[in-house]
C-alpha cells in the first residue's frame, strides 16, 4: 500500500513537472533587480505585498539606495518614504536599514551565500533566504510562498499543515536539480491558472486530474 502510494505520488509529480515545463519553459524572476543585494531587498519587501507593487517601488528606492552603504545613508525615514505603499512599510524600512548596516559590519557590504547568515538578518526568514540562495547564488532551494503552499495541498503533494512540511514534501517529490525552476513555475501557474479565490478545479490544467476530491484549506504560511 505505501509503495503504491509513493509510486502514485511520484507519477503525479512527474506529470505535474512536465506540464509546468511545457507552460513555463523559462520562467523569469518576477522581482526586478540588478544584483544580490537588490534581490534581497525586493524579496523582503514582497512579504504581504504583490510583486507588481514591489516592482513599482524598487526603481525609486534603488535609484537612491541601490547598495548597502547608500541604504544606510538614506536612513529609515528615507526608506519609508520610498516604500510607503508596501504592506508593513514602517517595519520593513527599519529592517532594511538595519539589514544594510549588518551587511557592512558582518559581511563587507556583500550579501552572504549562506542560509544561516541570511536568516540572521532582520526581516529575512527562511523563504526570503531560499529565494536569494536559489536565484542569486544558484543553490538548490525550494522556497514556499502562499501560491506554492496552496498548490501543493490542492494537488495532494503535501497535507497543507505547515510551510515546513510543504517544503519537505516538495523536495522529496521533485528532483533537486529542478527545485529552483519549479519554485518559479508553480508561482506563475498559481497566479494564472490556480488562484486562491474563484478557482474552478474542473477547468484547471492540473487540479482537474491531480486535485484532491475534498480540498483541505492549507494553513497560512508564517514568516518571510
Amino acid at each position: 500500500m505505501c509503495s503504491a502510494l509513493r509510486m502514485d505520488r511520484a507519477s503525479k509529480a512527474a506529470r505535474i513537472q512536465k506540464l509546468l515545463s511545457d507552460l513555463f519553459p523559462a520562467p523569469p524572476i518576477p522581482l526586478a533587480h540588478a544584483d544580490a543585494f537588490q534581490l534581497l531587498v525586493a524579496v523582503a519587501l514582497s512579504a504581504q505585498t504583490t510583486d507588481a507593487r514591489v516592482n513599482l517601488v524598487t526603481p525609486v528606492l534603488f535609484a537612491r539606495a541601490g547598495t548597502p552603504a547608500r541604504m544606510v545613508e538614506l536612513g529609515p525615514s528615507g526608506i519609508l518614504e520610498a516604500i510607503r505603499t508596501c504592506g508593513l512599510a514602517p517595519t520593513k524600512a527599519k529592517n532594511l536599514h538595519r539589514l544594510s548596516q549588518l551587511l557592512i559590519s558582518r559581511h563587507g557590504g556583500q550579501v552572504p551565500a549562506s542560509f544561516e547568515a541570511l536568516e540572521a538578518l532582520p526581516g529575512v526568514g527562511h523563504k526570503t533566504a531560499g529565494v536569494v540562495m536559489a536565484q542569486a547564488f544558484g543553490f538548490a532551494a525550494f522556497p514556499v510562498d502562499t501560491h506554492i503552499h496552496r498548490l501543493a495541498a490542492r494537488w495532494g503533494l503535501s497535507n497543507g499543515t505547515s510551510v515546513v512540511r510543504t517544503e519537505r514534501d516538495l523536495k522529496r517529490a521533485f528532483p533537486e536539480s529542478e527545485w529552483s525552476t519549479l519554485h518559479l513555475q508553480m508561482i506563475f501557474f498559481g497566479r494564472e491558472h490556480c488562484p486562491a479565490r474563484g478557482h474552478s478545479p474542473p477547468e484547471c490544467p492540473i487540479c482537474s486530474w491531480a486535485g484532491r476530491t475534498r480540498e483541505r484549506r492549507p494553513a497560512p504560511p508564517v514568516g518571510a
